[in-house]
């Protein structure tokens, strides 16, 4: 990171606990360095113990990334930088609306058998990563599955957790895969309206849909990182997490260019 990076990510990182005199050990690495090196692997898609010599050893970094995954430090910090991308944009901090869709994508050897599937649609084995965005781009939610797992299934579940973090959100617009159950469920247990974006049939060819070209662009926005180019993790919580770790570098870049 830049300094002036690093300004707007110090600003928002999770204080750790023996700062607060809540008690816990002194951390011995800088937390510029353990970001840093965080931010390396997600966006180089190299192995932990590939990790360069310039950073504190891998062990430490996978020890910082698994706690702040854990204790729910990675969602904070990430959530603290979409806050302030949106009052930058001019916007309230919490969101009224949402796109929703989901990306299948390969998996790699140290992926679980119980963890993957296939997609018959898109003819991928291996996991499918569900998001929730704003009308920014920004990520609200996120949930990873076996890529057999359907939109319509895993939207009730991830809608589930959109209301639970953001209860301004009253409408989410998603495609033809979410038909049936999720509108339903949207509107009788979560009070959203949830409206479907539908491709016309007699449109030939790549178009531009109203709302969906929103999480489309996000989706390109994660696959800048390589880590997400093919899903590595052993664990799905870990992936969502890594997804986090991507959106967070591109929120932060962001900001950093404001301040400039």
């Amino acid at each position: 990171m830049s300094d002036a990076e690093w300004a707007v990510v110090r600003d928002v990182m999770p204080v750790p606990g023996w700062l607060e005199g809540r008690g816990g050990q002194p951390e011995s690495y800088c937390h510029r360095q353990m970001v840093d090196a965080v931010r390396y692997l997600v966006a180089g898609g190299t192995t932990w113990r590939a990790m360069p010599a310039d950073f504190p050893a891998w062990d430490r970094v996978y020890a910082f990334f698994r706690r702040w995954r854990d204790k729910g430090l990675t969602a904070e910090f990430h959530d603290r930088l979409r806050d302030r991308v949106r009052q930058a944009a001019g916007r309230d901090p919490e969101p009224t609306a949402g796109v929703i869709d989901a990306q299948s994508v390969k998996a790699a050897a140290s992926v679980p058998a119980v963890t993957r599937g296939f997609d018959g649609g898109k003819k991928v084995n291996g996991r499918k990563r569900h998001i929730v965005v704003d009308t920014l781009g920004l990520l609200l939610a996120v949930m990873v599955t076996t890529a057999s797992v359907t939109d319509r299934d895993a939207g009730q579940t991830l809608l589930a957790r959109l209301r639970e973090r953001h209860w301004r959100v009253t409408r989410v617009w998603a495609d033809g895969g979410c038909t049936g159950r999720p509108v339903d469920f949207a509107r009788d247990a979560r009070r959203i309206a949830l409206t479907v974006v539908r491709r016309s049939d007699d449109t030939s060819g790549f178009t531009v849909l109203p709302k969906r070209w929103l999480v489309e662009r996000t989706f390109a926005w994660l696959m800048h990182s390589r880590r997400l180019a093919r899903d590595y993790e052993t664990r799905t919580d870990t992936s969502e997490a890594v997804v986090k770790w991507a959106m967070s570098t591109v929120m932060s870049r962001r900001l950093a260019r404001r301040a400039r």
